[in-house]
């Protein structure tokens, strides 16, 4: 019998202790990073306990009146599992959420998966479970991400392959740098000229994340003559490096600033197996930035999934 309890601050090195030894966690998933945005967010994540009352699982989450959603200020979610969980463990976590969230008076439910290349080990389970406990489930939102195999690489387009010849020629120096506050100043005039918003993290909260985790959250950054003129935020994970941002000025641009840090990246993380550049997708997946995917696709990029799934609870 699995019991389901909502998280409280006092479980913290708990939950913790759980993130670090799952097979499909990264460090997104710690309280540290959870919680920097908690004024945002009415948390609401579940913790699962066996009958021995051993915890074997996790789900962040928050709730939003009454839905309860796979955490929404994180980039993906779902289930957390220990590494010698099986499917028939999970399909009761499945079933035993289902009925506590009933209690709760919750009828509706918003998960996003964590896609498979952040997993350490096969982590479908929760999806299974999903499938027959969750019979009326529908896929909401199917995003599109690109992602280079840091083993098995697809030659660069043409014109990436220029971008980096110019940058050499314009003696670009590519090098990882603790200025954020710099590479935000490009990245907040990038975003608000081409599209009136702010990056979703300011710069404090950046720092304050970096101060954390600064293992796991690097800049890359490219200067000509000692001035940033664009970088590249990465989030290092045990597989995966993904890019959090990615801006230039205008010079920075014309001289092929992005493509130099690019494929510093590539050859940086001899640990992990891909680059995730991150989401191409607008409007909860139907609407596509041709722009945004032609340049990720021409350093070899591929598709790969984000979905997200939504079922009532009734």
């Amino acid at each position: 019998m699995i019991e389901v309890h909502r998280y409280t601050k006092d479980r913290k090195t708990e939950w913790d202790n759980f993130v670090r030894g799952a097979k499909n966690s990264t460090f997104l998933f710690l309280r540290g990073y959870m919680d920097y945005h908690s004024d945002r967010f009415r948390d609401c994540s579940l913790m699962f306990y066996d009958e021995r009352n051993r915890l074997v699982g996790l789900l962040p989450a928050n709730l939003a009146e009454d839905t309860l959603y796979s955490h929404r200020g994180l980039t993906y979610g779902g289930l957390v599992i220990s590494h010698r969980q099986t499917t028939t463990v999970v399909r009761e976590m499945f079933e035993s959420m289902r009925s506590f969230l009933v209690e709760e008076g919750i009828v509706r439910v918003v998960y996003k998966a964590l896609p498979w290349i952040y997993c350490e080990q096969p982590s479908d389970e929760p999806l299974y479970a999903m499938h027959v406990v969750c019979k009326d489930y529908k896929v909401v939102e199917r995003e599109v991400s690109s992602v280079i195999d840091l083993n098995n690489p697809l030659k660069w387009r043409e014109s990436r392959k220029s971008g980096l010849r110019n940058a050499a020629k314009n003696g670009i120096v590519v090098e990882f740098s603790s200025d954020f506050a710099a590479f935000w100043t490009i990245l907040r005039n990038n975003l608000g000229q081409k599209y009136g918003v702010k990056p979703v993290h300011s710069l404090d909260e950046m720092l304050l994340l970096r101060e954390r985790f600064p293992e796991n959250i690097l800049l890359a950054s490219a200067t000509k003559d000692g001035v940033m003129v664009g970088g590249i935020v990465v989030y290092v994970t045990p597989r995966v490096v993904h890019t959090q941002y990615i801006s230039a000025t205008p010079e920075g641009k014309r001289m092929g600033a992005i493509d130099a840090v690019v494929e510093m990246l590539l050859r940086s993380f001899p640990a992990q197996r891909y680059l995730d550049f991150g989401k191409s997708t607008e409007a909860h997946s139907e609407m596509l930035n041709a722009d945004l995917l032609f340049q990720k696709e021409g350093f070899g990029a591929r598709a790969l999934c984000y979905d997200t799934y939504e079922w009532r609870n009734e």
